[in-house]
């Protein structure tokens, strides 16, 4: 028996890798064999060959042979599009970590837009929200290394890191005159995938900021408490899903299932193989009553979150308000491989359950409002050229809660033992962050002449 170090045994498993590696290239050129015959891809492998042992016997210094299949495996699938991708095994392990809701870095979710290492959206309350990176920033250069050449997986890696390092973002934005330079500091982010705020009058807000493992758990936990809080059902709800990247699917299913009718479909992929074709329909059980519904959605609202307000526009179970979403359309799968490494491998479109495709185009709202900051003062009656002093009053005239004192019960919520890990009671700056904020306000307005709507029509 040869030592597991010998020269031989590296050359078989250098062998073995390849022809993983050739059997993954022969899959996905399947398309175009159709097309040009079994002959071009015994050709393209032949050539892949031929380079891979040029490299190995001319390049200027000694080459790792898993290092070069693990390159043309990423240059392969970074050709198809901007979400395939191949995670070597720490990645992959940090992806897994990903989805349960905790990882160190900076807390934005990015792609390759037009090219540009683009941000989708930062995630609420991690260094780069708090620094004022938005959805739509062009990212030029992470610290001195300029991102044109980086793939996804690359631009991650250097913008994880360990908790206290720094990292400087070089940015361009529409208006920007030059990019500008945002330094952060590297956090553990631990992404609360819901918070909740009982709003005046009875109406709920739910904001969903990124879709994980619990967060269907964490909703039905939020709903619960509004309606132990207010002591009966809700008048309405605001569900915000502005700047959410996504997540997982089944939870975006899940998510819908609340209210939408049994049976009713939620939304279905479409891709060329079997597995890829699937339906996702409403079960029984477990709907909310049919209060009115507004959805608040922008351009930072991507994948899992546009399945949502898909499926709630087209059963006009909700109003869709905001602005364009993200567009992001298509169904990612990850596949695991034997060295614990994976692909990200786009294999489905899906469809809203009118058969609409999101992809590139996004959920376009019903109500078009567009994101204005108020001031938080009331002084400054003619701050804004917009009809705020309407906004204000109302505010004003009506801060108690039905229920009674709105201190009282900030006191009262503030001992209720929340056990949920990533749902959590809105503290009191959110609250009042929501008097301020201008899409969430129009938002209620709509809820409450729905309201107002309906008692007129049951006096007649």
């Amino acid at each position: 028996m040869r030592a597991p170090g010998s020269k031989k045994t590296r050359v078989v498993a250098g062998i073995a890798i390849v022809v993983a590696f050739l059997f993954v290239f022969i899959l996905s050129s399947q398309r175009h064999s159709s097309a040009e015959g079994k002959g071009s891809d015994y050709e393209s492998i032949e050539l892949f060959t031929d380079v891979m042992s040029i490299i190995k016997k001319s390049y200027v210094e000694e080459v790792d042979t898993k290092k070069l299949v693990y390159g043309a495996i990423n240059g392969m699938l970074t050709s198809l599009d901007p979400h395939s991708s191949f995670m070597p095994p720490d990645t992959y392990k940090e992806m897994k970590i990903d989805t349960k809701g905790a990882f160190g870095g900076l807390g934005i979710e990015i792609s390759i837009k037009d090219g540009v290492l683009t941000v989708i959206s930062p995630i609420e309350d991690t260094p780069a929200f708090k620094a004022g990176i938005k959805a739509g920033d062009m990212i030029l250069k992470i610290d001195e290394k300029f991102t044109k050449d980086l793939n996804i997986n690359d631009a991650v890696k250097r913008m994880r890191g360990l908790k206290g390092s720094k990292v400087t973002l070089t940015i361009m934005r529409e208006g920007f005159d030059k990019p500008k330079e945002f330094p952060l500091v590297r956090d553990i982010i631990q992404v609360k995938s819901v918070k909740f705020h009982l709003m005046e009058g009875g109406y709920g807000y739910v904001r969903i900021a990124q879709f994980q493992e619990k967060t269907d758990d964490d909703l039905s936990k939020a709903l619960k408490a509004m309606k132990e809080e207010y002591k009966a059902e809700l008048k309405g709800l605001v569900l915000d899903m502005r700047n959410d990247p996504g997540g997982l699917l089944d939870q975006a299913v899940k998510v819908s299932d609340h209210f939408v009718a049994d049976g009713k479909m939620i939304v279905y992929t479409e891709g060329r193989e079997k597995d890829s074709k699937m339906q996702f329909t409403a079960r029984k059980g477990g709907k909310e009553p049919n209060y009115p519904v507004v959805v608040v959605i922008n351009g930072g609202s991507a994948s899992a979150s546009e399945i949502v307000a898909g499926a709630l526009q087209d059963h006009k179970r909700a109003i869709i308000m905001g602005t364009q979403s993200f567009g992001k359309g298509s169904v990612q799968t990850i596949i695991p491989l034997s060295d614990d490494s994976g692909l990200r491998l786009t294999t489905a479109r899906y469809y809203t359950p009118n058969g609409r495709s999101i992809q590139a185009k996004g959920i376009t709202p019903d109500i078009i409002v567009e994101a204005v900051e108020l001031p938080k003062a009331t002084g400054k009656k003619d701050a804004l050229h917009l009809r705020e002093k309407d906004l204000e009053n109302h505010f004003e005239s009506e801060e108690k809660p039905v229920s009674g004192d709105a201190k009282k019960d900030e006191k009262k919520s503030e001992k209720k033992d929340d056990k949920a890990e990533k749902t959590e009671k809105a503290p009191s700056t959110l609250a009042e962050n929501l008097k301020v904020d201008y899409q969430v306000l129009r938002a209620l307005d709509l809820l409450k002449g729905w309201e107002l709507i309906k008692s007129m029509g049951n006096e007649k």
